[in-house]
């Protein structure tokens, strides 16, 4: 453009919308207008979890011809910024996965206009969007995503205007200046196709990525936390078995810790019902603390069950070498009471009146001499209810029952019975220090080979 023509370019425009018609989009009512579509990354914000979405700021071009705004030859060209731009027509292009945007308007809006003499323009504006991203997190943290930035026309169908990328990849610039501390953009990709919906036919263009997240975060701060309280609670093993309070103390701690981490992951993920990588190692974590701690409980029941059954055993053992030797009398119970059988009671009974069992023979003087002859027992009246009331009411429910809790018992004892004889509780410690860090390895040995090195494929 020349130094005269400049110094006219107040005129130039002033003659370009003098007829201008804002409402008609270039080459109306002839072929479609070709929409080229190019996108310069500013910077990845953030990324949200639990509301499946992510931030960019980016720089939106827009390229496309309009033969009523031809004064000159390509070389020349106008930037025009601020009201002016509301004096032409733009396309109505919108991005459908957004949720929230705003133009930067610092110091201005950051939009501008660039006109070119053989009619083509150039419609650039800056600008932050929040963008939907659906986030697969079966894999999480060790997960990869792909997220879009798609772009369209709101109210212009395929007939009227085709969208497309300006040079295909190569319309994506300064991806690689880009700098995301939760993830690493591995791949990029630029897809055009046409959407189907109930106003019409739209071309719609997609930029997806392939974002790989970074665990060097998740490593410092759950899994190495979590594999530590999994060795500490190990550290009961080598305590002595009597010191109950250490040994509680230290498998409740560790019970409780892993919970607190737990429910940390927790507050910063979504509600979602299928199980992710990280509650899978978290709860084999849990698992691994709370079977120390039960292993403690057995510990503790073996040793004093085994100290209470030797302290029956020479409880018996002193009763029958004569420790406690009574005599026993035939005792009949009171008249009171229901049942009129003889038994047998000690002479430490308290409660009982003694019968003195007289001899027969006259000859002898002696009124105190024991009848070896066996109890006597009284037949059962029959036929008054008034006297017997428990024979006459008794129900067949509390014999059922008997006969349950007596099965109950028959096999407590035989489970009991199978359970290997253990001599020594402390050898139960003996191979949990053995048997606790080689199951732990190999569930480690599954876990990271089966979400690092299997890959993850997306539709």
């Amino acid at each position: 453009m020349t130094a005269s023509r400049l110094k006219n370019a107040s005129i130039i425009i002033q003659d370009l919308l003098k007829d201008y018609d804002i409402r008609l989009r270039p080459s109306f009512g002839s072929e479609p207008l070709l929409l080229d579509i190019e996108i310069r990354l500013a910077s990845f914000d953030s990324i949200s979890e639990v509301n499946m979405d992510y931030t960019l700021t980016l720089y939106l071009n827009q390229y496309w011809r309009d033969e009523r705004l031809i004064f000159g030859n390509k070389s020349d060209e106008m930037i025009l910024t601020g009201e002016i731009l509301d004096k032409f027509w733009l396309p109505d292009t919108f991005l459908p996965n957004d949720k929230s945007a705003y133009l930067h308007d610092v110091t201005e809006k950051n939009r501008m206009i660039r006109l070119y003499g053989n009619g083509e323009i150039l419609y650039g504006m800056r600008f932050t969007s929040t963008l939907a991203c659906m986030m697969d997190l079966r894999r999480y943290p060790l997960d990869r995503q792909n997220c879009t930035v798609e772009v369209e026309s709101y109210g212009y169908t395929h007939a009227d205007v085709i969208m497309r990328w300006k040079n295909g990849r190569a319309s994506i610039l300064d991806l690689d200046k880009v700098q995301f501390p939760q993830f690493t953009i591995l791949d990029y990709d630029t897809v055009s196709y046409v959407i189907h919906l109930a106003t019409g036919n739209y071309q719609r263009l997609s930029l997806s990525f392939i974002l790989q997240r970074n665990i060097g975060y998740f490593l410092f701060q759950t899994y190495l936390p979590a594999v530590l309280i999994v060795m500490l609670s190990w550290v009961s093993f080598w305590i002595n078995h009597e010191a109950t309070s250490a040994r509680v103390t230290l498998g409740i701690t560790t019970v409780l810790t892993m919970t607190t981490i737990s429910t940390g992951v927790r507050s910063s993920l979504p509600r979602i019902s299928y199980v992710k990588a990280i509650d899978i190692y978290l709860v084999m974590c849990f698992v691994f603390v709370f079977a120390a701690l039960l292993e403690y409980a057995a510990v503790n029941y073996l040793y004093w069950g085994k100290k209470s059954k030797r302290r029956k055993q020479k409880t018996q053992q002193d009763k029958s070498k004569g420790k406690i030797h009574d005599d026993y009398d035939l005792v009949e119970i009171d008249i009171d009471r229901a049942s009129p059988i003889i038994g047998l009671y000690s002479n430490t009974s308290v409660n009982c009146r003694k019968s003195r069992i007289t001899s027969f023979d006259e000859n002898q003087q002696s009124n105190h001499v024991i009848d070896t002859q066996s109890p006597r027992i009284r037949p059962l009246v029959r036929g008054n209810p008034a006297l017997y009331p428990s024979s006459y009411n008794r129900s067949p429910r509390p014999r059922r029952n008997y006969h349950f809790l007596n099965y109950l018992r028959t096999r407590t004892i035989n489970l009991r019975h199978s359970i290997p004889h253990i001599q020594d509780v402390n050898d139960i410690d003996r191979w949990s220090r053995l048997c606790f860090p080689i199951l732990f390895i190999l569930f480690n040995a599954l876990y990271w080979p089966y979400y690092i090195v299997r890959p993850q494929t997306f539709t």
